[in-house]
């Protein structure tokens, strides 16, 4: 069996996707604490030993570095057989709604809750265009899930994987309340921490936290 360890820091969402994405396959990892508030993953010498496109996270499998999280989930779903999808319409849906969540839930998402909770003086015009944006993203993914279980149908993979990540953090530092907002999304993340071996974010990415501001 391969040998996993994982570079991250706890309020990474796109790390949780890989450390749940391992768990519910039954698999361990090593983790790599990373001082991004510390401004580390912009240096010189982590970009050059590390990842050269300066993110977080990455995955070693064996020694080697795996990074950008949407393909490392494909390549763990075909490896485990877990998560994927299953026959040709399974895997466009699946490629459809991970390139979505890359291209908008996750990357406003992501943003807003940093600039949000993580920053000390937000900029309040930044924090609106954002939260507009999302209020779109999120209204767009609570009709998707008031007529599917999950975002390919009646199970879980690794595009709900993707979309759940950010949205699974406590709603300080998301600044939303799903199961008054959007009672599908609610329910959905409901289904995923129903999964066997399921794990919060803060559960499975232990170390030292940012700032909280907001």
């Amino acid at each position: 069996m391969p040998t996993y360890r994982l570079h991250y820091f706890p309020e990474s969402g796109n790390s949780y996707k890989l450390a749940l994405m391992l768990t519910l396959c039954g698999q361990g990892f090593e983790p790599v604490w990373t001082d991004f508030g510390g401004g580390v993953t912009r240096s010189p010498e982590w970009r050059a030993t590390v990842n050269e496109m300066g993110e977080i996270p990455v995955l070693e499998e064996d020694g080697v570095r795996l990074t950008q999280t949407a393909p490392i989930l494909l390549k763990l779903a075909g490896q485990y057989g877990r998560f994927g999808g299953e026959t040709g319409q399974e895997q466009f849906e699946l490629l459809r709604w991970l390139f979505w969540d890359n291209h908008k839930l996750t990357g406003y998402m992501a943003t807003y809750r940093f600039d949000r909770t993580f920053t000390p003086t937000p900029d309040p015009h930044v924090l609106s265009y954002f939260r507009k944006r999302l209020d779109d993203f999120l209204g767009i993914l609570e009709q998707h899930l008031q007529n599917n279980a999950f975002a390919i149908g009646a199970r879980p993979t690794v595009a709900d994987f993707s979309m759940m990540a950010y949205l699974a953090y406590p709603s300080d530092e998301t600044g939303y309340d799903f199961a008054v907002s959007h009672p599908g999304i609610h329910a959905w993340l409901g289904r995923i921490a129903d999964l066997p071996g399921w794990k919060s974010a803060y559960d499975l990415l232990p170390g030292k936290r940012l700032k909280h501001y907001a």
